[in-house]
C-alpha cells in the first residue's frame, strides 16, 4: 500500500487523560479519553498507544480506508490499551498495521498483543481481526527508520517499564514521553537525550508538585511526573513547545485551566494538551 508523499508533520491528540477515562460535564473542554496520539509525518501515519482515544481516531479514519499505519506502544497498562478492541481499522480487510513495542516476560510482540492486549476479557475476539497485522519487537535504545523518518527509543521510569519515542523528520522532532516519573536528585538522562532541541515534547505531568509531595497522599513511586519537572527538562535541553499530557482523572476543566495559566507563566512554550488538538511542526 503506497502512501502519498507529504510535507506535513502534524501531531494530533485523541486521548489526553491518565489512568482511567474521565467522562462527564466537568471534563468536556480537555477531554476524558485515555492516551492516544497520532502523528502524520511525511505521508505516513504513526499512532502512539491505544487508550480510549483510539476509538475516536478509528472513527475519523473511516472515510480514508484502506489505510496503512505504524503503531507504537509505550507499555501495556490498561489506560494505554483500552481502546484497542474498538479500533475499527483493525477489524477491516485491506488495512495494514505495523505494530511495535517491547513485550514483557520474553514474549514476542505478536504473542503479547494477541494473548494479553486482546485477552480473554476483550469484548471482541482475536479471530475477528481482519487487517494485515505486522509485528516488530523493540528494545529500549533501538533506533528505527521509516524511509526518511527516524524514530529513537529510550527507557522511561515507570512500574513494569515504559518506552519513550522521539520522531524526527525533515529537521523537526517530537518526543512522546509518557508514562515516566522524574528522579528526586537529578534529571533523567534518557529523557534529556530524547528531548534535546525538540520542536515538541509531550510530557506525563499527571500531578502538580504540590500533589506529588503532599504528605497526606504522596505519589512517589506511582510512575508519573509533574508539570514543573517537565518545564525543567524543556528549559535544560531547548525544547520549543511543551505539551502537558496524561491529565489526572480527578482534575476538572477548571483545575486544568488554572494549571495552564501557571504553565504558560513559567514556560512560554508550554500548554495543556486537549482532545482533538492538532499541531503542525513544519
Amino acid at each position: 500500500m503506497e502512501t502519498t508523499p507529504s510535507s506535513e508533520f502534524v501531531v494530533q491528540f485523541w486521548g489526553v487523560r491518565g489512568s482511567v477515562p474521565a467522562p462527564g460535564k466537568e471534563t468536556v473542554r480537555y477531554g476524558g479519553n485515555t492516551s492516544c496520539v497520532e502523528m502524520r509525518v511525511g505521508g505516513k501515519r504513526l499512532i502512539f498507544d491505544g487508550g480510549t482515544g483510539l476509538r475516536m481516531l478509528g472513527k475519523s479514519l473511516q472515510p480514508e480506508l484502506p489505510i496503512e499505519a505504524y503503531w507504537f506502544f509505550t507499555h501495556y497498562h490498561w489506560d494505554h490499551i483500552q481502546g484497542v478492541p474498538f479500533f475499527t481499522p483493525a477489524f477491516a480487510e485491506g488495512n495494514t498495521l505495523h505494530i511495535h513495542g517491547a513485550a514483557p516476560g520474553g514474549a514476542s510482540m505478536e504473542q503479547h498483543f494477541c494473548d494479553r492486549v486482546l485477552h480473554l476479557n476483550s469484548p471482541v475476539p482475536v479471530r475477528e481481526l481482519q487487517a494485515n497485522l505486522k509485528f516488530y519487537d523493540l528494545v529500549c535504545g533501538d533506533t528505527l527508520t521509516l524511509d526518511d523518518i527516524t524514530i529513537e527509543t529510550g527507557r522511561l521510569n515507570h512500574p513494569n517499564g515504559a518506552m519513550g519515542y522521539r520522531v524526527t523528520w525533515n529537521g523537526h522532532s517530537a518526543f512522546y514521553c509518557t508514562d515516566t516519573e522524574h528522579f528526586p536528585d537529578q534529571l533523567d538522562e534518557n529523557v534529556l537525550h530524547l528531548a534535546r532541541d525538540a520542536d515538541l515534547m509531550i510530557y506525563d505531568a499527571m500531578y502538580t508538585d504540590e500533589e506529588y509531595h503532599n504528605p497526606k497522599s504522596r505519589k512517589e513511586g506511582w510512575g508519573h511526573s509533574t508539570w514543573q519537572e517537565g518545564v525543567k527538562i524543556a528549559k535544560e535541553v531547548g525544547v520549543k513547545r511543551l505539551a502537558i499530557f496524561h491529565h489526572e482523572p480527578n482534575h476538572t476543566d477548571d483545575i486544568l485551566d488554572q494549571i495552564a495559566v501557571e504553565v504558560k507563566d513559567t514556560f512560554d512554550g508550554g500548554f495543556l494538551a486537549r482532545e482533538g488538538m492538532a499541531l503542525s511542526l513544519t
